[in-house]
């Protein structure tokens, strides 16, 4: 959701609800962050299974994502999962599937990468569902590389979330907002370092 051309700006109330399925949930608190877990590739473990089971090979792509993701980094206890199918936007052709487990959509954003977000049934985990080729896919997965292959870089991402962590947020996806500049800065880091083909 955040803008990565205006990383101070937050999401607003209002572009919550347009996306959002039922009533976004205001946090008005700081965010608690967990020391890393070693559970949560277990938990991981356990939804890709489940996902896999249910969704067959409408499946193209899954990944344990974001800070849970990353040994030894600070996190809230949510596990980031990212599922990659055919097209995002049909949603006829997984939704009613994963709804059977459990799952609960939650988000709908058509005019970002025709992502969707569900939540699990029985783990605090968010699902980002998006098509196969989305380029956010591959930000994901370079940001999480990165961090895990990066003690230093992890390092400045943890300090970064301890002290946005402890301001008070209206929601949840106003911290991730008020992250984007790092996390910008971090990718971009990776693109010019990464060796040119």
């Amino acid at each position: 959701m955040a803008d990565p051309d205006h990383p101070t700006v937050l999401t607003t109330e209002e572009q919550l609800r347009r996306v959002t399925i039922g009533e976004p949930r205001r946090h008005d608190a700081p965010i608690a962050l967990c020391e890393y877990d070693p559970t949560w590739p277990e938990l991981f473990s356990r939804e890709e299974r489940r996902i896999r089971k249910t969704l067959g090979d409408r499946a193209v792509r899954l990944e344990h994502v974001g800070s849970t993701s990353v040994p030894g980094l600070v996190a809230k206890p949510i596990i980031d999962i990212l599922l990659v199918v055919a097209d995002s936007a049909d949603e006829s052709s997984y939704v009613s599937a994963l709804e059977s487990e459990g799952y609960v959509l939650r988000i709908r954003e058509p005019e970002w990468h025709q992502h969707r977000l569900f939540e699990g049934p029985d783990t605090n985990l968010n699902l980002h569902v998006f098509s196969r080729g989305a380029m956010e896919i591959d930000r994901m997965l370079t940001f999480r590389d990165v961090l895990r292959s990066n003690p230093e870089t992890r390092k400045l991402y943890a300090t970064t979330k301890r002290a946005l962590a402890r301001r008070t947020w209206k929601f949840v996806q106003n911290y991730a907002d008020a992250k984007s500049e790092v996390v910008e800065g971090i990718l971009a880091n990776a693109s010019s370092s990464s060796p040119r083909k």
